[in-house]
């Protein structure tokens, strides 16, 4: 069957979106899209699965299955959703406070099960829906409606936890580049087991305006200049990398995927039952 066109998974008649003016969700929205369109997948194959967030209105404008569930959970819903039927190309779609903050412990144990399901977080730097408060990854000194002094935490390493929990690939990209972020998002939809690909799209209307970024472009130019490519890091020292943002694929392993290994244990006691007899 000739693949669909990209603008086939969206649901046209839901436009306009509902992302502010300047926010990346547009962009990831259509990376997904294409993704899929590229990878020749119908839309009854795949289920995207959202949580709360501005990111987590994205299974409006999809046209595939879709599950809404609650903050933090995108990922506990996808998990079943997976293992009851393993045929599915299961997607959660979550924000750095959906994902990683509230949301941590289901990373990380999703990523030690090894679930085959891809996680595609769009990293804002804040919640950003719900007042401009920080998150996990608001990085240190940042300015927050929570933080109005600037932020003293350290932020977490989306892509550093994904692969010291487990997960086989793990990519970051950037709403400034989609046309390479749409390959990870390939890349990731692709692998079996837990895939993690992080989006750096920075909120215009909290994130940005507090932090002295008033403008889309002054958003993108900050991106641009806190990224680092994979290529990039091999020729730098530790002080240089710091406070950086390392783009690209960062981990690509073979790892048994928990569907499989399921499997394969029903199968051993099965056949081990009928040797009993």
């Amino acid at each position: 069957m000739p693949s669909m066109n990209y603008k086939e998974y969206i649901k046209t008649e839901k436009l306009p979106v509902f992302w502010c003016a300047g926010c990346g969700d547009g962009i990831v929205l259509q990376i997904l899209a294409r993704s899929f369109s590229e990878l020749e997948l119908e839309p009854n194959e795949i289920t995207v699965v959202t949580g709360i967030g501005c990111w987590g209105k994205a299974d409006d404008y999809i046209r595939t299955n879709s599950f809404h569930g609650t903050h933090g959970r995108a990922l506990g819903f996808a998990t079943g959703i997976k293992l009851g039927n393993p045929k599915l190309k299961v997607l959660a779609l979550m924000g750095d406070g959906d994902g990683v903050t509230i949301g941590g412990n289901h990373f990380i144990h999703a990523a030690r099960r090894n679930v085959d399901v891809t996680a595609i977080i769009v990293n804002n730097f804040n919640y950003g829906m719900t007042g401009g408060q920080y998150s996990g990854t608001t990085p240190e000194h940042a300015f927050t409606s929570t933080s109005p002094c600037g932020h003293l935490e350290e932020q977490f390493d989306i892509c550093s936890l994904a692969m010291a929990a487990g997960a086989p690939y793990v990519a970051r990209g950037t709403v400034m580049n989609p046309m390479a972020t749409k390959h990870l998002v390939k890349q990731a939809i692709s692998k079996t087991g837990f895939s993690v690909v992080e989006i750096l799209s920075p909120c215009p209307s909290q994130f940005g305006r507090r932090n002295g970024m008033e403008s889309s472009y002054e958003l993108m130019e900050w991106i641009q200049n806190q990224c680092v490519s994979v290529e990039q890091v091999k020729e730098m020292n530790e002080d240089a990398i710091k406070n950086k943002f390392v783009v690209g694929r960062l981990c690509d392993r073979e790892k048994t995927d928990y569907s499989t290994k399921y499997t394969q244990l029903a199968d051993s006691l099965s056949l081990r039952g009928a040797g009993d007899e």
